[in-house]
């Protein structure tokens, strides 16, 4: 991927300004005298800010424009700068920076190669985002005027000019991202200077606000490629809505503190439901023979895959396909494509005569998000890594990692944790309650995975890769999977935060670091 750093994977050695922005709202926060739990909440908040905004804006244009609330077309709209200055020539002095853009002519070239480059990158990145004509910087004046047009992301092609150029083009409330050229075109001036003589502003120290060294990208189009889907990720899970069945909620100490730092730090719409709203609705239905028998036949139909097995009354799964009609009803209702419910382990029990491991096991199969025990410590990042893979993600208890192994175990696993196929699953009572419907997915062996530990303040995250090496059926969980962890498994064990953890196929690890980053979240890859 042609760059190797540390913090390239998100790792902890690389810059440790975080985001510029983002320190100065917190020391400004503490000297203020801000309340701890206040702190929490807003950390991050600042850098979002008016993205976040013009996102929501866009929104508001494009319900206008009828599209439909709970499936906005969401795009990232990137601009593309190019700064420079062309030289004079004057005797017996230096009168030229370092760098191949010298002449108007030169500098017509690059617009017209960064054009056709862009133009190959979006090919390979979809309609969702869109590069701007690019823009053309000589002067302070001209960065002041790229400020006034709208866009999520700056894209700085850094060839020459001066440092206030770029301190007027970069600022602390969206994504920056800088690209310097070594070997795939003109030298860029900034391929020198970039780092002490801007960033660090001649010092030894990070000063600039709004970028830092994980956002400078030196030639490779994959590595811009992969920053850019993992900000489009973040800017889709920000302000998502979901319907949360008895409320927000969230496990240990989360349980005050995740639902008001979902709210306030990844914005998110939350839509409560209540247990009596769901009481009525299933005794609505239940007086609807139609309903009835779609429930019946929807069982019918599920149990006559070849790669279902039945270990539970049929009942329990009639009865999970009523729920799963009731919370479409509700997600329908609140135009939300995402869902969670909170006392899953009791509550809804005699309400739906089942339990819900099952409707969500579908949920997450046909393409929404659906979480047990509304723990909004983890939910983030299973919207985050979903928005990255596109695929289902797994909310799951682990156990103690030992010599390379973790076990993960829950009771509302996905089948088609690929996005295309649907594993093996044989259908057994919950565990704890020796009741209803709990699928146990056989997940694919010799799959890797990324595996996330979000921690309750939304502080820092813990990562790693892993490979699932078996299916056990211990009694725990239904849905288990061991999984060898890749990397340093005493640091896993020695670093854990929080209490679930999100699993998702496939490697994003330095993704879901680059996104967390813009919201003040440390990141550490214990798999780096």
């Amino acid at each position: 991927m042609g760059e190797s750093h540390d913090f390239e994977h998100g790792g902890a050695h690389g810059c440790s300004c975080c985001s510029g922005g983002l320190q100065a709202a917190w020391a400004a926060a503490v000297k203020a005298g801000v309340s701890r739990r206040n702190l929490l909440v807003g950390a991050g908040t600042a850098a979002v800010g008016s993205w976040l905004t013009r996102s929501v804006a866009a929104a508001t244009d494009q319900a206008v424009a009828r599209q439909p609330a709970y499936a906005p077309v969401r795009e990232l709209t990137v601009q593309p700068v190019l700064v420079y200055t062309i030289p004079q020539r004057r005797e017996q002095t230096s009168w030229r920076q370092w760098g191949g853009i010298q002449t108007a002519e030169q500098a017509e070239a690059e617009v017209n190669r960064i054009g056709s480059e862009l133009a190959r990158l979006s090919e390979t990145l979809g309609p969702a985002i869109r590069f701007l004509p690019v823009a053309r910087v000589q002067a302070a004046a001209d960065a002041e005027a790229v400020q006034k047009s709208v866009f999520d992301v700056l894209l700085v092609y850094a060839a020459g000019g001066w440092a206030p150029f770029l301190d007027a083009l970069v600022k602390p409330d969206r994504p920056n991202l800088v690209f310097l050229r070594h070997r795939s075109g003109p030298v860029y001036l900034w391929y020198e200077t970039l780092h002490p003589v801007w960033m660090r502003k001649g010092s030894d120290r990070y000063v600039v606000e709004g970028i830092d060294v994980r956002d400078v990208v030196v030639d490779e189009y994959a590595d811009l490629s992969w920053r850019l889907r993992a900000l489009l990720a973040l800017r889709k899970t920000l302000g998502q809505r979901i319907v949360a069945l008895g409320g927000p909620m969230g496990w240990g100490e989360g349980m005050k503190l995740a639902p008001p730092i979902a709210r306030d730090k990844w914005h998110l719409d939350i839509r409560t439901v209540t247990y009596d709203e769901l009481g009525k609705r299933l005794k609505s239905l239940r007086a609807d023979e139609k309903a009835m028998a779609g429930a019946r036949k929807q069982a019918a139909d599920y149990l006559a895959d070849p790669d279902v097995s039945l270990h539970t009354d049929r009942k329990y799964i009639e009865n999970a396909m009523l729920l799963l009609r009731a919370i479409k009803d509700f997600l329908a209702e609140h135009e939300a494509t995402a869902f969670t419910i909170g006392h899953c382990m009791g509550t809804v029990m005699p309400i739906s005569e089942t339990t819900a491991c099952l409707p969500l096991t579908i949920l997450n199969d046909e393409g929404y998000l659906a979480f047990c025990e509304s723990d909004f410590v983890v939910i983030p990042s299973g919207m985050l890594m979903h928005h990255l893979m596109g695929t289902p993600v797994f909310l799951n208890d682990p156990t103690w990692p030992h010599h390379g192994v973790v076990t993960l175990a829950h009771c509302t696993a996905p089948r088609k944790m690929n996005g295309r196929t649907l594993d093996p699953v044989g259908i057994h009572t919950h565990f704890e309650s020796d009741y209803g419907a709990a699928p146990k997915v056989e997940m694919a062996k010799g799959q890797d995975v990324t595996m996330v530990a979000p921690d309750f303040e939304c502080r820092k995250w813990v990562g790693a890769k892993g490979t699932i090496e078996g299916n056990p059926f211990l009694d725990i969980c239904r849905s288990q999977i061991d999984v060898a962890i890749a990397g340093d498994c005493r640091k896993l064990v020695e670093d854990m935060r929080g209490f679930h953890w999100m699993l998702v196929y496939g490697d994003c690890r330095r993704e879901v670091g680059y996104a967390i980053k813009h919201l003040g979240i440390e990141w550490e890859d214990v798999s780096a």
